[in-house]
């Protein structure tokens, strides 16, 4: 099979490895695939643009969702297909899509799986395809050092968040397909492109890759005793049902804060801004995933 390359993070580690991707696609014809090792996902987006150029149309992305957005941002307008290997901590995009965490799984779902056209968000220029988030999920994710994931695994996640409960709300604004819909303050917003997120609490609960719509929430819970409620209702009910919650949904949102704010896109800590443009890529991307997923 021709047309075929692999974009990999190498410091991702799923069941055999990266020598065993490279065995189970030759089992199946895919023997001299063009194949691009990065030591960091930002490195991905200029491989990516390569690899198309020398005729990729398919391209398995080895990696988490870090890796996965770096390589959706990559390929713009390109019509090539992405395989993805959940190679990752979280691995939130692919577990929404229904693609399993196991490298002969996987494999075959790239090369024979059903092709999808889905959707994905634009952030400050920059595409994400599970959340965008400002404030304390940045701060979490920031949080959660390559050491302590390695050391924790996904616990490191939730050892941050509890360090950043005690952070401070930020004044914002937010117009939402050019009218103001939120004024006051905040200390998380949320952009999601799917509805799951990490240990399988539900955040959207009608989110669809396929909608054209992006999912937005804010929270302005502040001190322990506020976020232990907002998270009890995430895990035994719905996050629509907190007082400390706010959400509706639309096409393009504009966020203006008092001050600057770390913000992360799937996974990622970006650097402080004080002003957000965000909008909804229709049907953006194909991804090869199950004929189930939503």
């Amino acid at each position: 099979m021709s047309g075929v390359a692999v974009i990999a993070n190498s410091a991702k580690t799923l069941d055999g490895g990266l020598p065993a991707l490279r065995n189970e696609l030759a089992k199946r014809g895919v023997s001299d695939p063009q194949w691009r090792e990065v030591a960091r996902s930002r490195k991905a987006p200029e491989q990516v643009t390569e690899a198309v150029q020398q005729g990729a149309e398919l391209i398995f992305v080895w990696g988490g969702d870090g890796m996965v957005q770096r390589c959706v941002d990559g390929l713009a307008d390109a019509k090539s297909t992405v395989a993805i290997v959940p190679a990752g901590t979280a691995n939130l995009f692919a577990s929404n899509l229904g693609i399993p965490r196991d490298l002969n799984a996987a494999v075959d779902l790239g090369l024979s799986g059903e092709r999808r056209d889905v959707d994905v968000g634009r952030m400050n220029g920059e595409r994400f395809a599970v959340i965008a988030g400002l404030g304390f999920d940045a701060r979490v994710i920031g949080g959660a050092t390559r050491k302590m994931k390695r050391r924790l695994g996904r616990l490191a996640y939730i050892v941050s968040a509890i360090r950043n409960l005690r952070m401070k709300s930020f004044e914002a604004r937010i117009d939402v397909d050019g009218k103001k819909w939120y004024e006051g303050k905040a200390s998380c917003i949320l952009f999601g492109n799917v509805g799951e997120a990490f240990g399988g609490i539900t955040i959207f609960d009608e989110a669809r890759t396929d909608d054209g719509l992006l999912e937005i929430g804010v929270t302005d819970a502040q001190g322990i005793f506020q976020w232990a409620r907002t998270f009890a209702r995430l895990r035994f009910s719905s996050a629509a049902k907190s007082p400390f919650v706010h959400m509706t949904r639309g096409r393009s949102a504009e966020v203006t804060l008092r001050k600057k704010v770390l913000y992360e896109l799937d996974g990622s800590s970006r650097t402080k801004q004080k002003t957000f443009q965000v909008e909804i890529e229709p049907a953006a991307i194909s991804i090869c995933a199950p004929a189930k997923a939503v």
